[in-house]
């Protein structure tokens, strides 16, 4: 809701950049995508290390 106001503002102030903003918002959204989707995969690998290497820990805490 917040962005809403501040374009709406944008757009009262100086229309053409609220315009330009409207336009090459959904481009850059496209090209940091592949950015998005790398910084998940990476975040799933870290917590599957993190998970095997605590694993030992977990089963001797679980059995004591």
């Amino acid at each position: 809701m917040l962005h809403l106001l501040l374009f709406c503002v944008l757009l009262i102030f100086c229309w053409p950049l609220a315009l330009l903003a409207l336009v090459l918002y959904p481009i850059v959204w496209l090209l940091l995508l592949p950015f998005r989707i790398v910084g998940i995969a990476v975040h799933g690998v870290l917590a599957l290390v993190a998970a095997v290497i605590f694993l030992p820990a977990r089963l001797i805490r679980s059995i004591a």
